[in-house]
């Protein structure tokens, strides 16, 4: 008996696993990479430590649709909640399919979320995905009607649990007993979930409607100024982000950075070409956040990843000059 869980490497989706595996059941990990959450470090230790196969699924493109239009709308800030399990379960189920498992299995609680985890949402979530019946939730399985595993017999619901509400005291007594000693804390997870991202997601949808999936890892980092409704400076603020945003550059951005004195890497997004205005405002800029604010001109290199090259003279903005960040 085979089956796969959704699993996103924290103590719930662990849990869940550990429960069923109990049972003798083999299990496969299905673990959700968009720009906005998954991918962590930590989530292919976890499954090594648990002793299960991680299968990582980015599926970003057709997740950006569902997060542009949903169903069900948004939470407090941009997370689409319910929408987003469905997408994931209707994923996991089409990938339980391909591997010849039974049925799927996710770490959810009931109550633990008031909104997206109350009995109405999971079946909404259910009916989103598809696999109706087939969704086992082990560690709260008891207050939830019978699934096709329990009914067919595929795992014994009496081994099952009861888990309800916002309370960790459960979950941490039974870490201890599976030895579960390192995992991440509730919090956190999804970007989408977060105030400022939120702002800084709809801004970029709205310059960029046609962007890609893979052009929104540039919201992970930077100081994020727009010098026009669509055109887009981000300043790295630490050696890390400074590489990070040359890694994320396309082949249309600018890059900019202040010779002779230390100082961050600034990337320019427009939706076409870049004015002589913008450049010079977007260098100014880079300037102001680098060691050479305190000198009255700062020489800028500015190259495109594939294309023009040239260096310019700029003052550094004065700190109340610089338009705000968001």
């Amino acid at each position: 008996m085979k089956a796969v869980s959704l699993f996103s490497g924290g103590l719930d989706s662990q849990l869940a696993v550990c429960v069923v595996k109990e049972q003798g059941i083999e299990v496969v990990g299905a673990h959700f990479k968009t720009p906005f959450f998954g991918g962590d470090e930590h989530v292919a230790e976890a499954a090594r430590n648990l002793g299960i196969e991680l299968l990582v699924l980015d599926r970003s493109d057709e997740y950006l649709e569902v997060l542009k239009n949903p169903r069900y709308g948004y939470g407090k800030h941009m997370n689409p909640c319910t929408d987003c399990h469905g997408f994931m379960l209707k994923h996991t189920g089409h990938l339980m399919d391909d591997i010849g498992a039974k049925f799927i299995v996710t770490g959810e609680v009931l109550g633990q979320r008031p909104k997206s985890q109350n009995k109405a949402a999971l079946r909404q979530v259910e009916k989103l995905s598809g696999y109706e019946g087939y969704i086992l939730r082990p560690l709260s399985a008891k207050l939830l009607p019978p699934t096709i595993p329990e009914l067919e017999g595929w795992v014994d619901r009496e081994r099952l649990l009861d888990i309800c509400g916002r309370s960790r005291l459960r979950q941490m007594e039974l870490a201890e007993k599976y030895g579960l000693n390192d995992y991440p804390s509730p919090a956190g997870g999804c970007l989408l979930t977060q105030e400022n991202f939120s702002r800084r997601l709809q801004k970029f949808m709205n310059a960029y409607p046609e962007s890609k999936a893979d052009d929104m890892y540039i919201l992970r980092c930077g100081r994020h100024i727009y010098l026009s409704a669509s055109s887009l400076l981000v300043v790295g603020r630490n050696q890390e982000e400074n590489s990070r945003i040359q890694s994320l550059a396309k082949p249309s951005d600018y890059l900019l950075k202040v010779k002779a004195y230390p100082g961050p890497t600034g990337l320019l997004r427009v939706a076409t070409r870049a004015s002589r205005e913008e450049l010079t405002e977007a260098a100014a800029i880079v300037a102001r956040y680098s060691d050479a604010r305190e000198a009255g001109l700062a020489l800028v290199q500015i190259r495109q990843p594939i294309g023009s090259e040239e260096e310019i003279t700029v003052s550094p903005l004065a700190p109340s000059d610089t338009p705000a960040s968001i």
